[in-house]
């Protein structure tokens, strides 16, 4: 693993530290380090950005694999990787040519291969592809902007009538989203040096999101977190002079676009503003584990890339198939296409990465985040010289408002991008807390969580002078549950009897903190799921639990009791206005909580409950079960999910 011009050393908790007398020795070693560490892993993520996962899965990948190729996936990170600027070819080249060293002999060791019966193919799996880093981290925040969100607007809208489309509205309860990045000026703290924070709450997955390593080379010493396939470190990093951390900005720059498509003579023609426009448009195969090939539609209309409403029965010209439809029909509710700033700059924001090595102040680092382009996040950063900095960076594009509530049709011209909005001013201040809320996401987006969580943070902050980083570690694990208000306030207003009554006492009692040995905690989430489902069911939302036909990869964002359990809140609000009685049900919740058996104290029904791709495959070890504290409303937004 190391030869004289580069060394390995792991601390005691094996983490890599990487020395390399060179950049480019550097993110080949990285490489190397990455697949020894993560093969399995990277290999997954590989077949991902490719959409063969069911080749190797079964049809558990059927869902995501139709969607990657719909969506040009690979092509689109061949496209970028080819208008990278030189400097960065040479980086990910290296990076992909460690890889190749060590991912035979380390997927050779993977459990995971062996439990798959691909031991043959771990043996000698295909070499990477020079754009294979940018796929995979693509594929990772592909589902992490706003579109799928669009898709559940359009169905409400369709569904129920836009006036609906407020009681669904994010904002209108604390528990969306859940990461934090701070940071404190030098006089607050007991170095006199500024401090950065931040806390990431990804979906919680095993192995994790993120890789920590430390890089060293001549101009590059840094230490933070990478995502295993990528080069380099991207989102939290500290190199020595200066440090950032990151949250999301909750900016809606992906865009959905309604498009109606009938065959015609040279193939497929989509209706856009101007008449019947040409299309590109391809099948492609998916080999599928057990069972027979899938072919799959790929339609590219100007707009984009068609991801949704093209695989069940639209007459899309002889070699597509079809079932014979009027001109212009297509499957399901409507045909989607999806619009995002990577495909139509053909950029993924790679070239922020060396720039990013080789911060060593804030000035560096707002420079180097200005060519950032997706996800949008919102950024803190500070150096030595006690310089601080709150900045928005990635791309969102120039519009009308329209795009941000829901789907445009193509035959409508306000769907047209006209370049891109100019980011909010960085802002300068002696404490900066972003939490996903409004204001430190530059107002770039519609939905965001409420700022109760940082506002909490900065209630514990207060006005101390002396904070340390185990203070700040500190306030990361705080449990105060910002939805406990609106409980208090909601179960207050209404009376009880019986052992309902019981039940109410109880929940007006509880200190709001979700800890492990809290019974008021597991009682909150009790009544909450059971407020969640009643509204689920309420006969006036039940044109909402029809169908869709959209992918069931869609799902989380499409199943109703999942909508209302992250909106509950804006619902409980404003429901009233379309005929729903929130008092009817939070007795309803009431009655049914005290119908149930003691749920007991918080830790024995939240524990971790990681994602892991093989959970379910015979012989398959899972983790998990360890109780966890905190809630999605609190500053540990370790997340539940009512509904």
């Amino acid at each position: 693993m190391s030869t004289p011009a580069s060394s390995v050393v792991r601390d005691d908790l094996g983490i890599p530290y990487l020395r390399a007398d060179s950049l480019t020795a550097l993110m080949r070693l990285q490489g190397r380090v990455t697949a020894a560490d993560r093969a399995w892993q990277i290999e997954h993520q590989r077949w991902r950005m490719e959409g063969r996962t069911a080749e190797y899965l079964g049809d558990q990948g059927l869902a995501w694999d139709r969607f990657a190729r719909q969506v040009r996936l690979e092509a689109t990170a061949r496209a970028c990787y080819e208008v990278l600027d030189a400097q960065t070819r040479v980086v990910v080249d290296a990076y992909v040519e460690g890889v190749n060293e060590a991912l035979p002999a380390a997927l050779a060791q993977s459990q995971e291969m062996h439990l798959l019966g691909l031991e043959s193919y771990a043996a000698e799996p295909r070499p990477w592809e020079p754009w294979t880093p940018l796929g995979i981290f693509w594929a990772i925040h592909l589902l992490f902007g706003t579109f799928p969100s669009k898709l559940f607007a359009a169905h409400v809208r369709a569904s129920l009538g836009p006036e609906w489309l407020d009681l669904f509205r994010t904002e209108g309860g604390p528990w969306q989203a859940g990461s934090n990045a701070w940071v404190v000026g030098g006089h607050r703290t007991a170095s006199g040096r500024p401090l950065v924070a931040g806390d990431p709450h990804r979906t919680i997955e095993l192995p994790g999101t993120y890789h920590q390593v430390s890089l060293a080379c001549p101009g590059v010493d840094v230490v933070g977190f990478g995502f295993p396939g990528v080069p380099g470190v991207q989102h939290f990093a500290h190199a020595g002079r200066v440090a950032w951390a990151i949250t999301n900005a909750m900016a809606d720059y992906q865009d959905l676009t309604q498009e109606q498509l009938r065959p015609c003579a040279d193939g497929l023609e989509a209706r856009g503003p101007d008449g019947w426009e040409p299309t590109d448009r391809a099948v492609e195969t998916i080999a599928v584990r057990g069972a027979p090939d899938v072919q799959v539609p790929v339609v590219v209309t100007r707009r984009g890339p068609v991801v949704t409403g093209l695989d069940l029965g639209a007459d899309l010209g002889p070699d597509l198939g079809g079932a014979g439809r009027e001109a212009g029909a297509v499957a399901g509710p409507a045909a989607y296409s999806l619009r995002t700033p990577s495909q139509v700059g053909l950029d993924l924001g790679f070239d922020a990465l060396v720039p990013l090595l080789r911060a060593r102040s804030v000035d560096d680092v707002v420079a180097a985040l200005a060519r950032w382009v997706e996800p949008v996040n919102s950024v803190v950063v500070a150096d030595d010289t006690g310089a601080m900095r709150h900045l928005v960076v990635g791309r969102v594009a120039r519009r009308h408002e329209a795009n941000t509530v829901g789907p445009v049709p193509a035959w409508d011209a306000r769907h047209r991008w006209d370049g891109w909005s100019a980011g909010p001013v960085s802002v300068i201040e002696d404490v900066m807390v972003s939490a996903n809320d409004r204001a430190s996401g530059g107002g770039l987006g519609e939905q965001y969580a409420t700022p109760f969580r940082a506002e909490r943070i900065r209630e514990l902050i207060g006005d101390r002078r002396d904070l340390t980083v185990d203070d700040c570690a500190g306030i990361q694990l705080d449990t105060l549950n910002g939805q406990a208000a609106l409980m208090r306030e909601l179960v207050g207003s209404v009376d009880a009897t019986g052992a309902a009554a019981v039940v109410r006492a109880a929940l007006l009692g509880w200190d709001g903190h979700s800890d492990l040995d809290s019974p008021g905690a597991a009682l909150f989430a009790q009544w909450r799921h059971e407020l969640v489902t009643w509204f689920a069911d309420h006969p006036r939302l039940a044109p909402l639990r029809a169908s869709t036909g959209h992918s069931p990869l869609f799902d989380p964002w499409l199943t109703v009791p999942l909508a209302i359990g992250a909106t509950w809140g804006a619902m409980a609000g404003s429901c009233g206005r379309v005929g729903i009685d929130v008092r009817e049900g939070v007795v309803a919740a009431l009655d049914r909580v005290a119908a149930q058996q003691d749920p007991g104290v918080w830790g024995d029904r939240h524990t971790f409950d990681p994602i892991q791709v093989l959970d379910g495959w015979p012989g398959s070890p899972l983790v998990g079960g360890a109780p966890t504290p905190g809630d999605s409303g609190c500053v540990l937004a370790a997340g539940s999910a009512p509904g």
